[in-house]
């Protein structure tokens, strides 16, 4: 598996795995749009399987989203993807990322909690299809 920041002509198959991932996915145009201000990263496999990608303020980022085909969850791909965008922010002057995760995804929460994420809050009913709070993670990088 071999990760790499993603340029616009991944946009498609990135898209394709958020449609598989999410309810409300972001658009193909959508992820156009965030590569002006946020950073993505993809797995290849030798296709791609994953992104993840992050707002960009520094010294703070936002994660955007995180996703990781059906076929791919479990074998290590989403922790490289978050190590790598953990790594490129301590390079880029950003020291403080937040996330928001369903609260219920408990896959998700433990890969997070795993790689230095701590809950601070929650947000009542913030996603939809299906409606459910979502937890507000953080992630300090440790001098």
């Amino acid at each position: 598996m071999r990760i790499r920041q993603m340029t616009a002509e991944d946009v498609s198959a990135v898209a394709r795995i958020e449609k598989e991932c999410f309810s409300q996915p972001w658009s193909e145009q959508g992820f156009l749009d965030g590569m002006k201000d946020a950073v993505f990263f993809v797995a290849e496999d030798p296709d791609i399987v994953g992104y993840a990608g992050m707002y960009r303020m520094p010294p703070e980022g936002e994660i955007t989203n995180v996703a990781v085909t059906q076929k791919k969850r479990e074998k290590g791909c989403g922790r490289e993807l978050l190590l790598t965008m953990q790594r490129w922010a301590a390079e880029h002057g950003i020291t403080r990322i937040i996330l928001e995760v369903r609260s219920g995804n408990e896959p998700a929460i433990h890969l997070y909690q795993t790689l230095g994420f701590e809950k601070i809050g929650v947000r009542k009913n913030f996603y939809q299809f299906p409606q459910e709070d979502a937890d507000i993670m953080e992630w300090k990088q440790v001098c």
